[in-house]
């Protein structure tokens, strides 16, 4: 009977992970960390314009319900793009709702824009400040959740 032996090779890729020169997991964490903070401004004048450009959909004319919607839609979007990266996770959960309300709004329909003013508005008083304590930022996520909830019941009714 024979034996068969097979050498095994060592591919260059584990030989390069193996090698000293890399930085920590700790140090690249924290250069990340440096990189994203110097975002965190320009992510918050982002914000800032987005619910500006929300509250001002309710007075655009309705001329395209559709259009407008969307609008709205790819707005709230972008609000949450540019907060993730920063754990604002109570604006991005107001945004997430708001986006849940937008796609499904009937298309061919007068939509009630206050809807959108108040996640606007409410979105603005939860960007994170100090001012805003815990309990009133829960207070105001399950006001808007309550209001998530009631609409799309409503939308699911035939």
């Amino acid at each position: 009977m024979a034996v068969i032996t097979h050498v095994q090779r060592r591919s260059r890729l584990s030989a390069m992970i193996d090698k000293a020169g890399g930085i920590s997991v700790g140090a690249a964490l924290a250069q990340a960390r440096e990189n994203l903070a110097a975002l965190e401004d320009e992510a918050r004048r982002i914000i800032d314009a987005r619910i500006d450009d929300l509250v001002a959909l309710q007075s655009e004319s309705a001329d395209d319900e559709g259009a407008r919607l969307e609008h709205a839609y790819r707005t709230t979007a972008a609000i949450l793009d540019a907060a993730g990266p920063f754990a604002m996770d109570d604006l991005c959960q107001a945004a997430a709702g708001l986006c849940d309300l937008l796609d499904v709004a009937p298309r061919d329909q007068p939509y009630d824009w206050r809807i959108v003013t108040v996640h606007a508005q409410s979105m603005r008083m939860l960007l994170p400040t100090s001012e805003t304590d815990a309990e009133a930022r829960a207070l105001i996520l399950d006001n808007l959740r309550q209001v998530r909830d009631r609409r799309l019941r409503a939308q699911a009714r035939p």
